[in-house]
This record gives C-alpha cells, sequence and structure tokens, in this order.
C-alpha cells in the first residue's frame, strides 16, 4: 500500500464536492477547525455548484478532484459533504494521476465508492472520517471526532477499546488484515462493477444511515451471495443510524438482521463501534493492517500515514 504523507503546520487542504451540494453555511464554519490546525484551505471552483442533487456537473466535480491531487500546493483533500454521486464521476478518474500524486484523501458516506475505487486501483491509503459541512461545521462536533484528525500530523497506531464504546461480539475469533469497507449500500452498489469491494482476507468495515432493517437484510444477503462476507477475516460493525422500520408493518430488529448474516461466519465479528454517521465519529485510515479481536473487544489499527 501505498502512505500518503503526514501534513504539518502551514500544508494546505484542498476542499472538493464530489457528491451532493454541501450546506455551504456549515462549510464555512468548518474552516475555524482547519485553521486551528495550523491549515491552510483551498476550495475548489465547483464546489458551490448546484446541479440537481449533484454539486456540479459529473464533468466539473471530475475536474475538481484531478486538479487537487495535481496541484502540487494542496498537501490534502477533504471532501465537503456526502450524498450522492461519487459512482458516477469513478469511471472516468484518471488514477495514474493519483497514484503518481498520493496525498491524504478524506471523507466517507458517499465517498465510500471513491475509497474502494482509488485505493484498488492506486494502493493508496485512504481515510474514513468527518466531512466539514455534513460534520465539523455543526455545534454537535465532539472533540474525540476532533481529535482523531490528529492522526494525520503523525503516523500512529488507533487502538478503538469498550473505552470508547459498548462492544458486542457477533462471531468470537481474532484476526488480521487490511481494513476496508465503509457504507454498505455504496459497497453493495460496487458488486458487478469494475470496482466491486475485494473482502478476500480483509476486515472489513459496514456502516449506514436511515435504513430500515429489511434494507439492510438485502444489501447483507447481496454481499453473502456475492461471497464478501464469507471471504472477509472480520468483519467491524459500525454505526447504523436510523435504522428503524418506517412503517407499521412487522419487521426484524436490526440486531436479528445483524446476527442471522454475520453469527454464524468462522471470523470474529464485533459491533458497536463509533465510526459512521454517528457523534463522536473514530476516524480510520482504510487500506492499512488491522487486527480485531473479540477477546479483547478491541480494533487495532496501523498508521496511515507516514
Amino acid at each position: 500500500m501505498i502512505l500518503p504523507k503526514k501534513l504539518k503546520r502551514g500544508d494546505t487542504v484542498g476542499i472538493i464536492a464530489p457528491a451532493s451540494p454541501p450546506n455551504q453555511e456549515n462549510l464555512e464554519k468548518s474552516f475555524s477547525f482547519l485553521k486551528e490546525l495550523g491549515l491552510n484551505v483551498k476550495i475548489g471552483s465547483h464546489v458551490k455548484e448546484v446541479y440537481g442533487y449533484l454539486a456540479g456537473t459529473d464533468e466539473n466535480r471530475l475536474r475538481d478532484l484531478h486538479t487537487m491531487f495535481s496541484d502540487p500546493s494542496v498537501d490534502a483533500i477533504i471532501c465537503a459533504g456526502g450524498g450522492y454521486g461519487t459512482a458516477r464521476i469513478a469511471a472516468h478518474i484518471d488514477y495514474s494521476l493519483i497514484k503518481n500524486n498520493p496525498k491524504i484523501f478524506w471523507g466517507y458516506s458517499d465517498i465510500t465508492f471513491l475509497h474502494t475505487a482509488i485505493r484498488q486501483e492506486t494502493e493508496l491509503v485512504t481515510f474514513h472520517g468527518p466531512m466539514l459541512a455534513s460534520d465539523v461545521g455543526k455545534e454537535e462536533f465532539q472533540d474525540l471526532s476532533k481529535k482523531m484528525f490528529l492522526q494525520l500530523f503523525e503516523p500512529k497506531e488507533l487502538h478503538y477499546s469498550e473505552q470508547i464504546s459498548p462492544l458486542e461480539v457477533i462471531s468470537e475469533g481474532e484476526r488480521t488484515g487490511d481494513l476496508v469497507g465503509g457504507n454498505l449500500s455504496l459497497i453493495q452498489s460496487s458488486i458487478g462493477t469494475p470496482y466491486e469491494l475485494d473482502t478476500e482476507g480483509k476486515l472489513l468495515f459496514i456502516e449506514d444511515i436511515d435504513e430500515p432493517p429489511y434494507r439492510v437484510d438485502g444489501m447483507l444477503n447481496q454481499l453473502l451471495m456475492a461471497g464478501k462476507l464469507q471471504a472477509a477475516a472480520g468483519i467491524v460493525v459500525g454505526d447504523f443510524k436510523n435504522a428503524v422500520p418506517t412503517n407499521n408493518k412487522p419487521s426484524l430488529s436490526l440486531d436479528e438482521v445483524l446476527e442471522h448474516y454475520l453469527g454464524g461466519l468462522q471470523t470474529p465479528v464485533l459491533k458497536g463501534f463509533k465510526i459512521g454517521h454517528c457523534e463522536p465519529h473514530f476516524s480510520i485510515p482504510l487500506g492499512v493492517k488491522a487486527r480485531l479481536s473479540s477477546k479483547t473487544k478491541s480494533l487495532t489499527i496501523m498508521p496511515g500515514v507516514q
């Protein structure tokens, strides 16, 4: 894997909106946090554009992505928000440009499709973490979420234990593998494409938002039939915000769905990680080695920068 270079005070962060239009007021508020970290801000030319449910046309969102990776004055790229749209540009990305200009790339949710495509095409480690307009610029942005950005300034091993949140074992075991994944619906949408997520021998991380149990059931069923769950060395279940039935019809609970698909796997599966659409949001590098243990109820992750 390619580890991007660590940041230092005075470096410049490029901001792009590769999916839906970000809340501009929250985006502006987020800049003060970046400045507290000693970082300068460079805003993509098309971040304020609105094209239906997209932050500008595919061509313009792609242009901002390419510009930030090719610009030698930009040391890291942080996404303003998610929503929908990154899969529309994945096939048109110049992956050789990214591989020849590796740098920190940070976001989550719909950005999952880009995390997977970039890593599998270039071997660049990317970061699953809070975005500027969606999270950083809001009042509820918590201290732990802020501290997770410090992993970009110095190589550090991350340790997640029950000191952060209660963890529950779905399947016993202890395994090591590259940490991959992200938003479950985006992982599902990669199946059958050139950017289909490779889970063979890897620790698969999943999270989602506003998906009722039957929808989570359908997505996990597709991953099961595609062999993705069985191939994984272990599964890290992050936050599933608002995963409740949306009508008065009978429904399985999210826990029952998770137990059905993950309980019989012969690999460690733990749930309860505050990673995803939640506060605090524990940020993680994707593509690095990690160790998941049901014995110690912990996830240990190797550094994501050099």
